[in-house]
């Protein structure tokens, strides 16, 4: 957001904020440009609606440095959430489901979406049933770290369910063990 500085101020009366935040009280913009001139900052609009606008006397690329740090340090905090898909076909075996539960576990584990994916190929389209069966096994297993956000829904060839993570609780603090009194 870029504020109007110095010259570019054109209202008649502002209401003037000195640098360490005391109020000035309202003048004209020439006078309050001209007290910024004197101590070597800018003149900065930081509220054009209110009445009269209120400007701050500071020096505008150290604040506009220390906004673009913390928009920086905002961004680099924020995890994205990704949504991991994982496929399977009705006729999947144990072992192979066993496998396709435990990547799909550790991707809700590390926050992101889950969907997964039931393709059925051929004559398997008369027995979506299965798939549906496979889908809702699969979400009962992951109960515990995930909730369905959308159930098992058949899209052309394809049955679809959506996964998310729960919530994350806090772990519980650990009673601390009492010392053991020593006799001597």
């Amino acid at each position: 957001m870029t504020h109007p500085l110095n010259e570019d101020i054109r209202e008649p009366q502002v209401r003037l904020i000195g640098e360490d935040g005391e109020q000035l009280g309202i003048m004209s913009s020439e006078e309050a440009l001209q007290i910024a001139l004197e101590r070597d900052l800018d003149l900065v609009m930081i509220s054009p609606a209110a009445k009269p606008p209120v400007c701050k006397i500071m020096d505008y690329g150290k604040f506009r440095f220390e906004q673009a740090k913390r928009e920086k340090e905002a961004k680099k905090n924020q995890h994205v959430i990704e949504v991991k898909e994982i496929r399977m076909s009705p006729s999947i075996g144990e072992n192979d489901f066993l496998v396709k539960l435990r990547s799909g576990q550790k991707f809700l584990a590390e926050g992101d979406r889950l969907k997964v994916t039931v393709r059925f190929r051929g004559r398997e389209m008369a027995h979506t049933d299965l798939g549906r069966q496979l889908l809702e096994r699969y979400a009962e297993e992951c109960a515990e770290i995930a909730k369905v956000d959308k159930g098992a829904k058949l899209e052309g060839r394809l049955m679809t369910e959506f996964l998310s993570p729960k919530a994350q609780t806090p772990p519980k603090k650990q009673p601390k063990q009492e010392k053991a009194k020593e006799t001597n």
